[in-house]
């Protein structure tokens, strides 16, 4: 809405403009006029809408025809004034200002216009005959308001009428009809109560005077000749969508009082919301169905708002769900302020999730935990373009027909978070978060992590996300690596066309009982240099073909180049572990590299599998991103090292066996209390313990001495 209302009065001479502001401000008709009166600013406490008017005057005598440009061209309506008793004034308003109003205004920028016809009380007779085929004729006249400065009759009306075109147009609203009636005008009588009733909306006045409103409705009749343009209804439509909380095509009393409250701040008595569906069903047969309001039913209401003049009700819902005077939605609704510290990531918290739950159990129909096509045309139907591309089945879980999974769902909204804060915050403005959750704008569903710095001093984290990169030479397998996280084994792999392929790929891991997050990003340097983004991310992943000589080397270079001297800990994965292994060419072996430079040793990986490819190796990368600190050596699978045959053996069947025996027979042996009060007993423990731990450390030495 706007901030401040600017109203320019024009037309002949001696009509009586300046009459009408000094009315206006003194509450009395003036003993001597001056030619022009100077710009007045009502303020903002004192206005039906709460927003400054500025009032300003033209005079012929005083200003130039220049001066008068650059007024028209500041102004934000204009009331053309004529004197209801001289004709000649009334053929000016067809003849010379209208064309020149319109001749130094854009073609999609016109303001609206008001006409008024001043000095009613030295005629008996109303200028509406002649008045009403000029509002026919064109479009931008909003209404005619009858006057007279000298006993004040509805000066102030004249005023809110004016204020009300600009701050409630009816522009972007409807079409009006050439044969279709114009505004109320000040003559008739009921011009006072008319005007009292367009100041209040129907939700807010229906609890102030509930019989008055209730008589009003059951007479209310439909004018056919107003019919909404496309753009609004279009947005009435998200606006229903958005309110209609379990999607199942109806307003039910509980939605329609959480609308009520929404817009307007107060609920509806439940008697006076029957009687809006009863008005509904008295003039449509399929608005309300089920005792709810269906989206037709819905439209109905406002064409009907519109129609009686009230569209100030339809443009409070308009902008509370976030729509500005061209039926778009605004940028500060969409993009709300939203700080990020540097080294900072974003997330979704909580209530966002059960948010974003809470939209996919809506439109999850078939109950299947995923979305088919029809389900998430359904679903982004509040969006005025499809988000979400082909390529997103590629870059989270589907099940086997290819669709969309409740986590596959989650995680295309937290990469999306992660990636693009600002695009996030968009999508939830379209879904209405900031309505549903009732909170201030979307921005409050953004949570900023600490800085990566302070996670490393103090060698913990309360991140969900983490971000691996994947390098390797082509052909390497890192587009098979990434599938194989969501599931999808080589022959599943085979069936992606080529255009609906990702770079990136994201699901959950458990790490010690935590669900997180790992986003894989395929990276493919543009230039010979990597650039800031391809460096950046928590763990790093060097892919090299096991049964390629040659593509070991690119890893080691990549390694050596931009992560030897970085704490950002780094995997060797070596894919295509199914094919037989060939030595690499280079001066060192994946393993002996793996050794010198203090990583784990390459993990062997194969997306050629008949049942879905394990993840042993994606828990171990988000374990390392998790704790960059720590030297993960469990991550050894060699079973060559010391390590290895160690950890072998103490899992070994023999030792297995060995040792349930002997917890079998402490747990067996009948232990007294004075077997435990004596020192005798604690004694042979301890020895017992001693030889135990003794013997296997022997055992450790004599295998690393054979290594």
């Amino acid at each position: 809405m706007r901030k401040d209302v600017r109203i320019l009065l024009v037309g002949e001479p001696k009509v009586g403009k300046t009459s009408l502001i000094m009315s206006l401000v003194s509450e009395e008709f003036p003993d001597e006029v001056p030619l022009r009166a100077e710009e007045i600013t009502i303020p903002a406490d004192v206005t039906p809408e709460r927003v400054p008017t500025h009032i300003v005057d033209y005079s012929e005598a005083e200003q130039t025809d220049e001066q008068l440009f650059q007024e028209i061209s500041k102004a934000n309506v204009i009331c053309i004034v004529y004197s209801v008793n001289n004709k000649k004034s009334i053929e000016k308003v067809t003849s010379h200002w209208i064309p020149l109003i319109n001749d130094r205004m854009d073609k999609d920028s016109r303001v609206p216009l008001i006409l008024v016809g001043n000095k009613s009380d030295l005629v008996e007779h109303s200028s509406m005959e002649t008045i009403l085929p000029i509002m026919n004729q064109y479009s931008e006249i909003e209404t005619c308001v009858e006057c007279s400065a000298k006993n004040l009759k509805n000066i102030s009306e004249l005023f809110y009428y004016a204020q009300k075109a600009v701050l409630h147009p009816t522009g972007p609203l409807y079409c009006p009809s050439p044969a279709g009636p114009a505004l109320p005008s000040a003559s008739q009588p009921q011009l006072k109560q008319y005007i009292l009733q367009s100041m209040l909306c129907f939700m807010i006045y229906c609890l102030q005077d509930e019989i008055l409103l209730q008589e009003e409705w059951r007479r209310a009749v439909v004018v056919p000749n107003r019919k909404m343009k496309p753009p609004c209804v279009k947005s009435l439509t998200r606006i229903f969508k958005v309110s209609d909380l379990d999607n199942d095509g109806i307003l039910n009393d509980n939605e329609l009082n959480f609308f009520q409250r929404t817009c307007f701040n107060t609920p509806l008595a439940p008697q006076a919301l029957e009687d809006v569906k009863n008005v509904v069903r008295k003039n449509m047969t399929d608005g309300v169905r089920d005792n709810g309001l269906t989206l037709k039913g819905f439209l109905f209401l406002h064409t009907l708002f519109i129609q009686r003049g009230r569209h100030e009700t339809t443009w409070t819902v308009l902008r509370r769900f976030g729509y500005d005077d061209d039926l778009e939605l605004t940028q500060d609704y969409l993009f709300p302020p939203l700080k990020i510290p540097p080294d900072c990531t974003t997330e979704l918290n909580h209530n966002a999730y059960l948010f974003l739950q809470s939209v996919f159990d809506k439109h999850d129909k078939d109950r299947d935990c995923a979305l088919s096509p029809d389900e998430m045309k359904d679903l982004f139907k509040v969006f005025p373009y499809m988000p979400w591309g082909p390529d997103v089945n590629n870059t989270v879980c589907t099940n086997d027909q290819g669709w969309i999974t409740y986590q596959g769902y989650l995680s295309q909204w937290t990469l999306t978070t992660y990636l693009d804060v600002q695009r996030c915050l968009e999508y939830l403005g379209y879904l209405g978060y900031s309505i549903i959750c009732e909170q201030e704008s979307q921005a409050a569903a953004i949570t900023a992590t600490r800085d990566k710095k302070i996670d490393l001093q103090k060698k913990q984290t309360q991140r969900s996300v983490f971000r691996c990169n994947v390098f390797g030479a082509p052909g390497s397998g890192k587009s098979g690596f990434l599938q194989a996280f969501l599931g999808r084994n080589l022959t599943r792999q085979k069936t992606i066309r080529e255009d609906h392929k990702s770079y990136y790929a994201i699901s959950t891991t458990y790490v010690y009982g935590q669900e997180k997050y790992l986003l894989l990003h395929e990276v493919f340097p543009e230039s010979e240099f990597l650039s800031e983004s391809d460096i950046c991310c928590d763990v790093v992943c060097l892919i090299y073909d096991l049964s390629n000589p040659s593509s070991f080397e690119y890893c080691a270079k990549i390694f050596k180049q931009y992560f030897m001297d970085s704490k950002t800990p780094c995997m060797v994965i070596a894919a295509k572990a199914d094919l037989p292994e060939a030595q690499q060419l280079y001066s060192l072996s994946p393993l002996d590299f793996c050794r010198k430079h203090k990583m784990p040793p390459p993990q062997a990986f194969t997306c050629n599998t008949e049942d879905v490819p394990s993840k042993d190796v994606y828990i171990k990368l988000t374990t390392m991103a998790m704790y960059p600190h720590a030297r993960l050596r469990c991550m050894c699978s060699c079973n060559r090292c010391t390590f290895c045959i160690c950890h072998n053996l103490l899992n070994s069947e023999l030792l297995q066996s060995v040792k349930a025996k002997l917890y079998t027979a402490v747990l067996s042996r009948h232990m007294t209390q004075a077997d435990l009060k004596s020192s005798t007993f604690w004694l042979r423990a301890s020895v017992g313990a001693t030889v135990f731990a003794v013997l296997g450390f022997a055992m450790y030495r004599a295998l690393l001495k054979q290594r």
